[in-house]
């Protein structure tokens, strides 16, 4: 019923929780009191007491009405702090910890069901802090408070009481492990509908043009109904639950009230003392079963508190705190494996060095695993990659990106200005170097002729074309002036004539940098000063373009395999016959 995982991870709330159940404790001992002091001025009444015998319990009784406003009031006021705290904090770590993943991503959670564990889920983790713990504690506390009050009075009816009590957490322990397989369903379900909008709202456009709308439209209706199946059995649960706890509470206040009465009949009890009992009673059950009805909000935070948890314990690439510095990157005699069963990479040895580096192959042969190994994102299980000789854990993750470049077909342009995308490469970058960067990629006169560097780029870069997305995102890493450029198939699909402009880029940043080209077509790597060429994982050639073309190995019949495929395309294109 509690948490340890959950409890630790809102660290600081501890002293809230404990503060709450004290003023709890406090408001629920002055309703008490109240009582007592109403009972007594009852029983003050019957036996014709003079005026002056009421003015002290009347006086208590309302100076108890006046302290339990405000504590009431406290009690709220500290949830709060209590929820904005932690609110404030497990989003502050989740999006930390995406920060710190850098540009590994989460292979357990989709961006869809991301998003919603880390806005609704906290949401619902909230709840199990600011009423589930409070009341967790309360609860335990309160009916021993209560039990030694009214033993003194009488212990037969204390007694029933106490006992009954422990039949509420006895029932909820008992829906507990149902309660958490359907929650657990319930999140499970939630974010595949989840995935399931935002795949179609994201393939809006393809869906129409296959018309493939209406089948997407009864898969989400699928999904939807699988969800509400889930929300009904969840309501079902609670409802079922709620009744057998209602049962259990009112039946132990009822027995404690036949017992009071019984007393009274028998003459062991005076009238208003079984009266106080009879008021009290209720007050046994009260917190337990608040606790029960949280307990069912407590299992829903808790289902999204382990998802945020499971992403808090992904363990980050290792980075140091030193400066990195400038100097070859080098993988040497690595060998790396996503899930530890098959080897991506084998036992390869590369140097990138100033100039072009070229790393080519067919679809699956490591080249994207590399590009992980030099941005630090993946770390070899055997083997090292180093910078200026130095591993990763020598130095900063900050130093060494301030050094590092990556302009790929889908480089991520933000829905700001184009200056505002400048500076998130460069803080202080002036109007005249954007225009200069974009010049080189001869951007600048569309630039100019629509709105200028203050022209926003709508999400997705959907209001400007493809090659010009991607030059855009080259021009931005230009300012950059960095040490290491990645070229991670940055002239796919787009125009010959973007195609080109950047591959001038290229050729110019590598006069003072390294940069790492990673291409599918072949001509793209002919004037690079050193091309790897990767199979199953391991470098099978190496050289320059000409010196593989002499070995006539298979870089060599790729490269011709394309070129003739190219020209009988250019044929093809031109009414000629392939």
């Amino acid at each position: 019923m509690l948490d340890k995982d959950l409890f630790a991870l809102a660290k600081g709330s501890g002293k809230y929780v404990a503060v709450t159940v004290f003023v709890s404790v406090v408001a629920m001992m002055l309703n008490v009191g109240i009582t007592a002091c109403i009972c007594f001025i009852l029983s003050l009444a019957a036996s014709g007491a003079e005026a002056r015998e009421y003015v002290l319990p009347s006086a208590l009784a309302v100076a108890g009405v006046i302290l339990r406003v405000p504590a009431g009031i406290g009690i709220n006021r500290i949830k709060a702090s209590l929820g904005a705290k932690v609110k404030r904090e497990l989003r502050a770590k989740t999006y930390d910890k995406i920060v710190e993943l850098g540009v590994r991503t989460t292979e357990e959670m989709s961006m869809a069901g991301l998003t919603q564990v880390s806005m609704e889920g906290i949401e619902q983790l909230d709840l199990y802090y600011t009423s589930y713990l409070p009341q967790f504690f309360f609860a335990l506390i309160a009916p021993v408070i209560l039990f030694f009050t009214c033993v003194f009075i009488d212990w037969r009816t204390a007694t029933v009481l106490i006992a009954c009590v422990p039949l509420i957490p006895v029932s909820i322990v008992a829906v507990s492990k149902y309660a958490k397989r359907i929650f657990a369903k319930y999140w499970g379900r939630y974010t595949s509908m989840g995935d399931a909008f935002l795949d179609s709202v994201q393939g809006l456009k393809e869906l129409k043009i296959f018309k493939a709308d209406a089948r997407y439209h009864e898969r989400m209706n699928e999904k939807a109904e699988e969800f509400r199946n889930i929300t009904m059995k969840v309501l079902v649960m609670q409802l079922a639950s709620t009744t057998i706890m209602d049962f259990v509470a009112f039946g132990g206040a009822g027995a404690g009230i036949a017992l009071a009465v019984t007393g009274v009949v028998n003459g062991y009890l005076s009238p208003w003392h079984a009266l106080f009992l009879i008021l009290v009673a209720v007050e046994f059950f009260l917190p337990l079963r608040a606790l029960g009805s949280a307990f069912h909000v407590a299992m829903n935070g808790a289902s999204a508190g382990k998802k945020i948890k499971a992403l808090l314990d992904v363990k980050p690439p290792v980075w140091g705190k030193g400066e990195a510095e400038d100097g070859d990157v080098r993988i040497e005699g690595v060998t790396f494996s996503y899930d530890g069963k098959r080897n991506v990479l084998r036992d390869i040895d590369m140097t990138f060095s100033q100039g072009i580096t070229a790393i080519v192959g067919e679809s699956g042969s490591g080249k994207s695993t590399v590009v992980g190994l030099i941005t630090g994102a993946l770390r070899p299980q055997q083997g090292a990659v180093t910078v200026a000789g130095k591993t990763f854990d020598c130095f900063s993750r900050e130093s060494y990106y301030s050094r590092l470049a990556v302009v790929s077909y889908n480089t991520y342009i933000f829905n700001e200005s184009v200056a505002d995308n400048f500076r998130l490469a460069k803080k202080d970058v002036s109007e005249k170097e954007i225009y200069d960067a974009l010049e080189k990629v001869n951007l600048a006169s569309f630039v100019r002729e629509n709105g200028g560097i203050g022209k926003i780029i709508t999400e997705d870069a959907g209001n400007i074309s493809g090659g010009q997305k991607q030059r855009l995102a080259l021009a931005v890493n230009l300012v950059a002036d960095k040490d290491i450029y990645v070229f991670d198939e940055a002239t796919s699909n787009i125009d010959v004539d973007s195609e080109a402009i950047i591959a001038a880029n290229i050729r110019e940043v590598s006069k003072k940098a390294r940069v790492v080209l990673i291409s599918h077509r072949l001509e793209n790597v002919v004037g690079a000063d050193k091309i790897y060429y990767l199979k199953d994982g391991r470098v099978l050639e190496q050289g320059t373009h000409e010196s593989l073309c002499r070995q006539n190995g298979e870089y060599a019949t790729l490269y011709n395999t394309q070129k003739r495929l190219e020209r009988g395309y250019m044929q093809y294109a031109k009414g000629g016959a392939l």
